[in-house]
């Protein structure tokens, strides 16, 4: 294997290869593999929830593209039980803690629950992206009898089942009672009950809604004793054995999970090979989106990064690069980094056609590949126009607002950049506007060096005093020598600063165009980070 280029050389295709190569191990048959990604249902989506869906899909399509037939399997946790209240909805939640989410109204009054919303939410920015999935719910597979099987099992072992939980997590609790949490047929809870007892002849299990521990505090209980059939759907498995379940019934060979449920996943490995003699999928496990302060990304917090945000600044492929770009590493997320992805994804596009060379074959045939995984295995026929996003942002943010592509393309056209407007041209711009006027001023600025910082200082004193284009120009050539700088690397760093590219239109225009002073203030503030400290010294 070493050395051997796999597919189209990404991470995708290496997964896809494992994934084969296990299955001919155990001797399965490998007409259909499919893949799974479990969906949040008590939440607000955000990235992270959709990354695991649509990483799970380019494995599909890896797995599709070595000859294999295969399919995505959105699976949406709605008998899962609220545990905490997320950031901006309304407080009178709080009386359904503990409930399953499919059985909570919905606060905003457009879907039948609380779960077919916020499941709603994400399935509507798989349905965007183009992603293709088979979508099943806890509700159907519970009431429908599609895991009656594996219930049956884990529950006839649940003594063995109760010792590895506590044997691999350190978690004593199901060595007394049973992995499954019956729904209260009194309060309609699902996590305050305990399953005392399960008659295999009957499929009957026992419970008191005695209380629990749900999202960090104790919730009381009602005091009702009764019993549920496992064929009712009036109950679900535990996190620590549902997994299992899930794949034996649905034969899933591939599931991907984050380093917050490896515990989860250890153990339902067991129980799916031990108790019901299904080989587990194959895993990968992949980092964590973090915010901006380094913390993971939360549906119950407020730093979430919704789908539905990233998709009203940048484009669809700059989000699906986000995912694809790898699988290892945490990464933190924020809308102040759109600009960067979606200038990125232009970048894939130029060496996709030709217009920009890497030296290194493999390397680009890697670049290549990720590139039409990033368009699903059905990249476009030829290129689109390629501005960089900050320019497009800043000449969007100074628009008359009756026209703000109009007003974009001529500027464009004058600096000889396009032709004319496309449709790909003209949505970027139009987000490039929302995004200049919502959140542009607080992303991170370049840092120049010391002695770029200072000359950039002078140079913004020149700006603010003159509107002559040529003396603007020329004092660029002239501030630089007199700073040591080479004037093309004092160009470059002046762009940096401005639009977040090396290169840009004649700079005098653009000042000009986006206003003197609002150009000098933006250099002033990122030449007086270096100088305090922020920036590289040479």
């Amino acid at each position: 294997m070493s050395g051997r280029t796999i597919g189209k050389g990404t991470w995708l295709d290496k997964v896809a290869h494992h994934i084969v190569e296990r299955e001919r191990r155990l001797g399965r048959g490998s007409s259909m593999l499919r893949v799974e990604s479990g969906l949040g249902a008590s939440g607000i989506p955000h990235i992270g929830s959709l990354s695991d869906a649509v990483r799970a899909y380019g494995v599909k399509l890896a797995l599709e593209d070595s000859g294999y037939g295969s399919e995505l399997i959105a699976f949406s946790d709605d008998m899962d039980g609220l545990r905490k209240i997320p950031s901006g909805l309304p407080k009178d939640l709080e009386g359904y803690i503990g409930m399953p989410v499919s059985r909570i109204p919905d606060p905003f009054g457009c879907h039948g629950s609380y779960g077919e919303h916020m499941s709603g939410l994400l399935l509507d920015a798989l349905d965007d992206l183009g992603v293709e999935y088979r979508h099943h719910t806890g509700v159907e597979a519970y009431r429908g009898g599609l895991l009656v099987q594996q219930v049956r099992k884990i529950l006839g072992n649940a003594e063995v089942v109760g010792r590895k939980i506590e044997e691999m997590t350190g978690q004593g609790k199901f060595v007394k009672v049973l992995p499954f949490f019956p729904v209260c047929e009194r309060c309609g809870r699902i996590y305050t009950t305990v399953a005392t007892g399960y008659d295999p002849r009957t499929g009957t299990v026992t419970y008191k809604c005695s209380g629990g521990e749900i999202g960090g505090r104790w919730v009381p209980g009602c005091g009702h004793e009764g019993e549920v059939k496992i064929t009712d759907g009036e109950g679900k498995l535990s996190w620590k054995a549902e997994f299992a379940a899930r794949w034996a019934a649905l034969d899933i060979r591939f599931e991907a999970y984050g380093k917050d449920l490896a515990d989860s996943v250890r153990v339902n490995d067991w129980i799916s090979d031990r108790v019901l003699g299904y080989p587990h999928p194959y895993h990968i496990r992949y980092e964590l989106f973090l915010d901006k302060s380094g913390r993971k990304i939360s549906k119950s917090i407020g730093s979430t990064l919704t789908p539905q945000a990233w998709m009203r600044y940048g484009t669809k492929q700059s989000l699906v690069l986000l995912m694809f770009k790898r699988i290892v590493g945490s990464r933190s997320v924020s809308v102040e980094e759109i600009p960067k992805y979606v200038d990125e994804y232009d970048r894939l596009e130029d060496l996709y056609f030709g217009r920009k060379e890497v030296k290194s074959r493999e390397k680009l045939m890697k670049l290549r590949g990720l590139y039409e995984y990033v368009n699903f295995l059905r990249p476009p026929g030829r290129p689109d126009v390629h501005v960089p996003f900050r320019l497009l942002a800043e000449l969007a943010y100074v628009a008359p607002e009756d026209d703000v592509v109009g007003f974009v393309i001529g500027r464009l056209r004058r600096y000889n950049m396009v032709k004319g407007p496309t449709a790909g041209l003209v949505e970027k711009i139009r987000k490039a506007r929302s995004w200049a006027l919502d959140v542009m001023g607080r992303e991170t600025l370049f840092v120049p060096s010391r002695h770029e910082a200072e000359a950039m200082l002078e140079l913004s004193g020149v700006m603010r005093s003159t509107e002559d284009p040529e003396m603007i120009q020329g004092a660029v050539f002239d501030i630089a020598r007199r700073h040591g700088i080479d004037p093309p690397e004092f160009f470059k760093a002046l762009y940096m600063v401005l639009i977040g590219t090396d290169k840009g239109p004649r700079f005098s225009s653009y000042v000009l165009d986006i206003g003197r002073e609002k150009a000098a203030e933006t250099i002033e503030m990122a030449s007086r980070r270096a100088l305090d400290g922020g920036g590289p010294t040479s």
